[in-house]
């Protein structure tokens, strides 16, 4: 029977892949995805067919997965982290629902790169949050602005991705501007690279001196709110237990 299923993989790594999501993708006659993605699974599924695509070209994907299914396949869309943040679950269901396809779609969680992040660190996100992309492809940047400056005037912590590219070096710059209006300047900031990965790597430092980190496109940042601090290495947001 065909089937697509949209995988959330994890960071990458099978430690910290579900057995449903390594179920799923086992039992998958085609798995599909951005090519970074397909690096990270290919050398734990030989001898399956791999499909790739690269960035951008997640409309064409979706619809590469939809054929094939069509075609009587059992199709893995694969996501890093969680399939239905940031990922592909979302694009997956309006392709299919746009070509009123009647093949079912199952979407799969995975560990989202917040919380793999947030592992490394410490316990920087045990109160409420925000996870913003600094990514302006899909978002105008004076949106993903007047979001970061919304979720400083609650005091959410604040989680950021892609927080800076090669060629997009002052958004990251703009947040901290920002944050500062209503933070202090030693507010914790942690900072992960390639999060449960190999080379992975992560600093702490604050608000006032973020900047200064190595940061790009692999790296999740996580900001405190005024309550968070940090203890013997690691970074602790309390839940407000009394102790």
């Amino acid at each position: 029977m065909s089937t697509i299923k949209v995988i959330g993989i994890g960071p990458g790594n099978l430690e910290e892949m579900t057995p449903r999501a390594r179920t799923a993708m086992e039992e998958a006659d085609l798995i599909v995805g951005y090519n970074t993605y397909i690096d990270l699974v290919e050398e734990h599924f030989p001898g399956k067919t791999f499909l790739r695509s690269g960035m951008t070209r997640e409309v064409e994907r979706c619809r590469l997965v939809l054929e094939k299914a069509e075609e009587g396949n059992k199709v893995a869309l694969i996501s890093s982290g969680d399939s239905g943040i940031y990922g592909m679950a979302g694009i997956m269901l309006e392709v299919a629902n746009q070509a009123q396809s009647r093949i079912p779609v199952e979407i799969i969680p995975g560990i989202t790169a917040a919380g793999a992040a947030a592992a490394v660190l410490g316990a920087p996100l045990m109160h409420d949050f925000a996870v913003i992309s600094l990514s302006d492809l899909l978002t105008p940047l004076d949106l993903i602005y007047h979001r970061v400056e919304q979720a400083a005037m609650g005091d959410f912590i604040l989680c950021l991705y892609n927080p800076k590219s090669k060629k997009r070096t002052q958004a990251i710059e703009k947040v901290q501007e920002i944050l500062l209006k209503h933070q202090k300047g030693d507010t914790p900031v942690g900072i992960v690279r390639n999060a449960c990965r190999e080379n992975e790597s992560s600093c702490i430092t604050d608000l006032k001196g973020m900047l200064e980190a190595d940061i790009d496109m692999f790296s999740v940042v996580i900001i405190g709110n005024s309550s968070t601090y940090v203890e013997g290495g690691k970074i602790i947001t309390p839940r407000g237990y009394h102790l």
